[in-house]
């Protein structure tokens, strides 16, 4: 699936999820020689049933940006487009594919405190994108490093955080000025290669996982050191935080695990083991599983933890207070990004983006406001194609709402970044949202 586009699911084409599979002769064990398609067209048929499109409910509180980083455009020989929908029509409202500068694979995205601008990382390139939220104008663009994966603000300075997947330097975080005027110096968090990297929610810590030496850094702004190197499972790729930064998350892509540290006392807790309850011999699952996990963010109230797996295409829900894993929700193929926004009267949904698929899922991790995220469910599935009234500063040419990766959510609604949102945007949230451990 992931390296032939036609087999991406296409919601926006009618009838099923058709597949084809290579004809490909394999060798297996004892000698017998086996042809792939004949095999995995008989096992598994060649056209699916997709799932029904359908709008949430209850509207959320402001928009959903999404990185549509497969999608083509007319003007650019690079792919990639940032997808803005409406979270009271859940339409897509505007598409930012940036011709003039060939934006190259935007793969995740931050704002500002005023949520004016989107900070956008070219994931395949060396820069960092700025453009006007409402206009899509473009800014900036500010030369960073290799392979700018993941960008976030810190809540006391309103500085901003490029990870550099690509460099193998211990100084692999750059710092830039607010509203992104500048590059101020570069971090050495001890190792190189982050990806996905989390601030705490008074801007003192920053947690790295450090893709290629299988571990997490805990960075301390206030004395500008390490805190501590912890080790992780293979390929950590994304973080996550409490949202009283007492925990953080380190999502391992290649052993399936989520390790749990404990920030204060700067010690690993525990592994989760999204795959404990897969019997690899036998196939028989037992309960929630999740291989490849990707992002994995912990909610703004501190009550679940949402993740991304992108091998079996499904989304894990996690209680943060017994760290186990409680839900299991079927995802698209690629399964990949999750962040979450405010729901219009209270509560907060988690969105879910996915690579090779152009739908938008929308999950609520507590739909009877509890606070035991078990019953969390899929409330909508939202298609990320332009609409006739989707504003665009280039045509859409090929792989139409594709490479769902990066999510942002306006306003940010995590602890720490709530509090410092423009009065226009706090009046729409209710009180627990404004403060939403207290």
């Amino acid at each position: 699936i992931a390296t032939h586009p036609a087999n991406w699911e296409d919601y926006a084409a009618p009838g099923p999820w058709h597949i084809t599979y290579p004809s490909v002769d394999v060798r297996i064990t004892g000698g017998a020689v086996a042809n792939l398609d004949a095999v995995l067209s008989a096992r598994y048929g060649n056209d699916l049933p997709k799932a029904a499109l359908f709008n949430p409910a209850t509207q959320a509180i402001g928009e959903i940006w999404v990185d549509t980083q497969f999608e083509k455009t007319r003007g650019k020989s690079k792919p990639g487009t940032a997808t803005a929908v409406s979270g009271q029509t859940w339409q897509p409202t505007r598409k930012v594919a940036l011709p003039q500068i060939n934006m190259n694979n935007p793969h995740n995205m931050w704002t500002d405190r005023n949520q004016n601008l989107i900070y956008q990382t070219q994931w395949f390139d060396s820069k960092l994108t700025v453009f006007n939220r409402t206009t899509g104008a473009f800014l900036n663009n500010i030369s960073v490093g290799e392979s700018p994966s993941h960008v976030m603000t810190r809540v006391d300075t309103d500085q901003v955080h490029v990870a550099l997947n690509g460099s193998p330097n211990n100084d692999s975080v750059v710092e830039l000025a607010p509203m992104a005027n500048g590059v101020q110096r570069r971090i050495n968090i001890g190792r190189g290669a982050p990806h996905a990297h989390w601030m705490s929610h008074d801007g003192k810590k920053m947690v790295t996982p450090n893709a290629f030496s299988s571990d997490s850094t805990q960075y301390n702004f206030a004395n500008d050191s390490i805190d501590a190197i912890l080790p992780a499972g293979a390929l950590p790729i994304a973080t996550g935080m409490t949202p009283d930064s007492k925990k953080t998350y380190v999502a391992s892509l290649l052993n399936s695990t989520i390790t749990v540290i404990d920030t204060q006392a700067k010690v690993v807790t525990k592994t989760i083991n999204l795959l404990e309850n897969y019997n690899a011999i036998t196939g028989v699952i037992t309960g929630p599983v999740g291989a490849l996990p990707i992002q994995t963010p912990v909610s703004p109230n501190g009550k679940n933890m949402v993740t991304a797996n992108t091998l079996t295409a499904t989304i894990t829900v996690v209680d943060p207070v017994t760290d186990t894993v409680v839900a299991m929700l079927p995802c698209d193929p690629g399964c990949h990004g999750v962040q979450y926004g405010a729901k219009r009267g209270g509560g907060y949904y988690a969105y879910v983006s996915s690579k090779f698929s152009n739908s938008l899922i929308v999950v609520d991790p507590d739909p009877n406001n509890d606070g035991n995220p078990a019953d969390a469910a899929i409330v909508g599935r939202i298609l990320l194609t332009a609409a006739a009234r989707t504003a665009s500063d280039d045509t859409v040419t090929g792989n139409r709402g594709m490479g769902g990766q990066g999510l942002l959510t306006i306003p940010v609604v995590y602890n720490g970044w709530v509090q410092n949102l423009p009065q226009t945007w706090k009046d729409l949230l209710t009180p627990a949202q404004r403060n939403p451990i207290q």
